[in-house]
């Protein structure tokens, strides 16, 4: 019985501090718009993200991409839609591309089809089935190409649809008006 009552007590113990951390990340500002500005303008300050920078985002993904801050804050608002996993799934394809060892290609091969591209993957992309059977039947002898045909569709999906919305977001509004007021001082 002191167990029943000793788990009881501390359930009651995380929920009180459950409630406390959310209430005290509402306070600082939880939201992710709120925790991007503050870093945009710490990060603007310290080291040299500016408004010249920002704006060259708004080009194309490719130079979003191609930015440190860029690429993290375009996660960033992925992940606040429930949908970074088609950059997460871009990022380990750049990355398996760099590989020089034919077993650790295979092993990572596997896994990248294993959470990104089988039927019911743990994190599945929008592929279509005919790619993902042609990536099915290139891993069993992995190249460096084998998951091109995927991340050029994913890479596509996030041109069209996700990037067009980033450029729209009160997060990407909110950054460029906090850094051009910054030019302006």
């Amino acid at each position: 019985m002191p167990s029943l009552v000793t788990s009881q007590a501390r359930e009651l113990q995380h929920l009180n501090m459950d409630t406390e951390n959310k209430k005290k990340t509402k306070d600082r500002g939880g939201n992710l718009k709120s925790r991007l500005q503050c870093r945009s303008s710490h990060a603007a300050n310290t080291e040299g993200l500016c408004f010249e920078e920002m704006s060259q985002w708004s080009h194309s993904l490719e130079r979003l991409l191609s930015s440190k801050y860029g690429m993290k804050i375009f996660q960033a608002f992925l992940k606040s839609e429930f949908s970074d996993e088609n950059i997460e799934f871009w990022l380990m394809c750049e990355d398996y591309k760099k590989i020089n060892s034919s077993f650790r290609m295979s092993s990572r091969a596997k896994k990248i089809f294993k959470r990104y591209i089988q039927a019911e993957a743990p994190r599945e992309i929008n592929i279509d089935h005919r790619t993902r059977e042609i990536i099915r039947r290139n891993i069993k002898a992995p190249t460096t190409v084998c998951f091109d045909d995927a991340q050029r569709i994913v890479y596509g999906l996030m041109e069209r649809d996700s990037y067009p919305r980033f450029l729209k977001s009160d997060i990407y509004q909110a950054l460029m008006d906090s850094t051009s007021e910054e030019v302006k001082v």
